[in-house]
């Protein structure tokens, strides 16, 4: 896989969790080993929906600077 920020290579990686809410310490996921990126499944599920899909994160979109 190539990283989605730098196009590096991207490498398995263990990582630790120390404030999960799943009950999971551990986890696989995958770092770039150029800009240092970590992407692991629940990363990139976040990703796809978005700030939208999660209720009390929606994105306000404000006017720009002198502007009404």
């Amino acid at each position: 896989m190539r990283c989605p920020r730098c196009n590096g290579l991207m490498v398995d990686d263990w990582f630790q969790d120390i404030q999960d809410d799943t009950g999971r310490i551990n986890f696989v996921g995958l770092r770039c080993l150029t800009c240092g990126e970590v992407v692991d499944p629940v990363i990139l599920r976040n990703r796809r929906i978005g700030p939208e899909g999660i209720p009390g994160r929606r994105r306000r979109r404000l006017s720009p600077a002198g502007v009404s």
